[in-house]
């Protein structure tokens, strides 16, 4: 029997336990602890869903096969992304949130990642000699002209990601900060690397949780900041939702 880097496609169907009809074309990884409520609340998204991972949804919507996994770090995102990525998933779709590292970067904003600084201890294993992994240009541009037809507020840019943030220092996030990043994530990188190592498209779109830069942090949330960073996961979901569902568009 193969170790899992050698499983071919068929290893991969059977361990997954799908068949070629249950694929699908396009798959959303969030990036979040709360994996029940997520689950809940995707479940009333996609139809016919059936769960072939404790962690994992695929369904239909608009007549597309989706495929959504809540996963909290890089490793879980891995363990969604390299699968069916090698099974012909055509795109990727990062979810969640990040530690913002700009002033430019506001409350409310939709962060589009152009490109992730690889320091999550996972991507590398996928491109060892590189230090940053891009999203896919098309990809980026069709998210950006649908925000602005949605006229949803949002940024382009580079972060970097991470493999916890309970190690974060000051030094590091200064470090970050002079590299131009917009943001700190704990799965994007991964998610691009594992896309890219089976010519997968991949894009990133994050939530802004707290703003390091101005001195929030995790453990000092407002009600203000819960309403907007909800209000802002909807919007989240609506372009990632626009882009899974005209998958074809943009990756023939």
């Amino acid at each position: 029997m193969n170790l899992y880097g050698n499983f071919s496609k068929e290893e991969w169907l059977k361990t997954l336990n799908i068949n070629e009809t249950n694929i699908p074309s396009a798959f959303i990884i969030h990036g979040e602890w709360e994996h029940e409520e997520n689950l809940k609340n995707w479940r009333t998204i996609l139809s016919e869903t059936k769960s072939p991972k404790w962690n994992t949804l695929i369904g239909l919507y608009k007549g597309s096969t989706i495929g959504y996994a809540n996963a909290y770090g890089s490793p879980a995102a891995i363990n969604s992304t390299h699968p069916f990525a090698a099974v012909g998933t055509d795109l990727f779709v990062q979810t969640g949130y990040f530690g913002g590292l700009s002033l430019e970067v506001n409350y409310g904003d939709l962060l589009i990642v152009t490109e992730a600084e690889m320091q999550d201890g996972v991507s590398n294993w996928y491109f060892p000699d590189a230090k940053t992994i891009k999203s896919d240009e098309r990809i980026i541009n069709a998210a950006i002209d649908y925000c602005e037809k949605k006229k949803y507020p949002y940024i382009a840019g580079s972060i970097v990601t991470t493999n916890t943030l309970l190690h974060e220092t000051n030094e590091q996030i200064a470090a970050s900060v002079m590299k131009g990043h917009l943001g700190i994530d704990m799965e994007t990188a991964s998610t691009l690397a594992a896309a890219k190592r089976f010519n997968r498209k991949a894009i990133g779109l994050l939530n802004l949780s707290e703003h390091i830069l101005k001195g929030d942090t995790l453990y000092a949330y407002t009600s203000e900041r819960e309403t907007i960073e909800a209000e802002t996961d909807e919007k989240i979901r609506d372009v990632a939702l626009y882009l899974a569902a005209n998958t074809n568009k943009f990756t023939n």
